[in-house]
């Protein structure tokens, strides 16, 4: 009993996405990761060594999947995009934005975790875009509450 929903409604919360990529010997493989949607394309951090990046240089067909759970609420909304993603050069900019989605203001960053982790100036930092050729939502929101949905439209 798909129900969908609008997808925006996931894009502009900051979760957790699945990013699916194929190997060499095309077995699939997925990695968590923060992403931002910016004009009908979600962007996805990644390195110029880093193994999602070298998957999509090699074989540019993805997945995407973003969930929204809340068991006590009874939400449970998914959202799936698939198509062929591309490995562009860091836009700082970008990233800052990306940044201030999971982590807030910039005043309150972890100096430690902007300076060992994130990097956002590093030379090796690069950018995974996906502008979905398919996207499918799916809220079963009423695994709590019967036929009737949990969550509210937008």
């Amino acid at each position: 009993m798909p129900t969908p929903f609008d997808p925006e409604d996931l894009l502009r919360l900051p979760l957790m996405a699945m990013l699916g990529t194929v190997t060499e010997e095309g077995a699939p493989r997925t990695a968590p990761v923060w992403f931002a949607w910016e004009e009908g394309a979600l962007w996805m951090l990644s390195d110029a060594d880093g193994s999602s990046a070298r998957r999509v240089a090699q074989d540019s067909r993805v997945s995407v999947e973003i969930v929204e759970y809340d068991n006590a609420g009874g939400v449970l909304r998914h959202l799936g995009l698939r198509g062929r993603a591309e490995v562009r050069p860091m836009d700082t900019a970008l990233f800052r934005r990306l940044l201030r989605r999971y982590l807030g203001p910039q005043e309150d960053w972890n100096p430690w975790f902007i300076e060992n982790v994130a990097r956002i100036e590093a030379p090796t930092g690069r950018l995974i875009r996906l502008a979905p050729s398919s996207v499918f939502t799916n809220d079963v929101s009423f695994f709590r509450t019967g036929p009737d949905l949990a969550t509210r439209p937008s």
